[in-house]
Formats: structure tokens, sequence, C-alpha cells
């Protein structure tokens, strides 16, 4: 049976697949819409999507798209291992800019699911991460926004040694406090 795990922001989850391994190896279910809408959770992923980091200590994020291509996202490491960070940029909400993370390994199989209205990003923790998450709604760049990844209003816990691999986009990105208010 899979793990559903709430994190310190209730709606951001931490789903470990159970595996089924013999002398071969294992299997595990990584996505079943109806175990999930069992748990009452209703994604309908549209598009799969991959990336390779080739060094530790990369960061990816902090993004997010808005209405009408708002986007959740089930994100897993495939190699490697990432620590994975969700931020809530919903206007109004009560946990409006606090942040949870988790360790997700290849070698333990988790995922975090991070709902819409949540700012996504991950620092690898190992060299040659690939990287494999599922969205629900299509890239729309004119949609897009970002969040800088070390605002320091938002505190975020960076297993970070040295310097951070960054974008030029990534780099630049605005902090929350000077973000226009977004529509989810």
């Amino acid at each position: 049976m899979t793990s559903i795990t709430p994190l310190s922001i209730p709606e951001v989850l931490l789903i470990t697949p159970k595996r089924h391994g013999d002398a071969r190896g294992w299997f595990a279910e990584t996505w079943s819409r109806q175990a999930m809408v069992k748990a009452g959770l209703e994604h309908d992923f549209v598009q799969d999507n991959q990336a390779f980091n080739a060094a530790a200590g990369t960061v990816r994020g902090l993004h997010f798209q808005q209405a009408p291509h708002a986007q959740a996202k089930l994100v897993r490491a495939l190699r490697g291992a990432i620590y994975d960070v969700a931020v809530d940029v919903r206007p109004g909400s009560a946990t409006y800019g606090q942040w949870v993370g988790a360790n997700l390994t290849a070698e333990g199989g988790e995922q975090l699911l991070v709902p819409r209205g949540f700012a996504h990003g991950y620092c690898t923790l190992t060299d040659n991460c690939e990287i494999f998450y599922k969205v629900d709604g299509l890239y729309a760049p004119q949609t897009e926004g970002a969040l800088l990844w070390s605002d320091p209003d938002l505190g975020i816990d960076w297993p970070i040694t040295g310097e951070a691999i960054l974008s030029d986009k990534d780099r630049i990105a605005p902090r929350l406090k000077d973000m226009p208010s977004a529509n989810f």
C-alpha cells in the first residue's frame, strides 16, 4: 500500500509507493488514479516532465503557473537525490509565505505532491540527478511566475554547501514581498 503523509502544510503530501521486490529487483505503482481517488486526491495529469542535473548544488525554482494554467506537480527522483520545496503563494491562505521541504531519493522512491498555488523548487543533493514529475496543467509561459530561491523572508533551509548553481532566470526572480498578487 502507498503511504500518504501530509507535511506541516497539510495540502503538500509526501507519497511513498510500496515496492514489491524479489531476486530480480522491485516493482512499484507510482501513480494510480483509482488508489488516489480513494485517498481523496483527484488529479488529471496531462504532461510528464524529466530533468537532468549534472552537479550537486543545482537549484531549480521556485516556479509556478497561474490560472487558467495553474499546475499541481507530483515530483520524484529517478536517479540521485534532491531536497524538494513547496512555498504557499495563494493570496489569503492561512499558510501564505510558508514552506515545506522533503528529501526525495531514487533509492527510497518518495514523491512530493505540490498542489496548485504553490511555488516549487529543488536542490540536487548528488551529482547526475534525474527528476521526473507529472503536472495537471499544460506548460503556458504567459502564466509563469517565480520567487527568489534565497528570499530571506522565506528562510528556506537549503542544504547547499558552497555556491548554488542557478539559471539566470532563477538568479533574478523577485522576493515574495515584491511579487505581484497571483491568481490560482
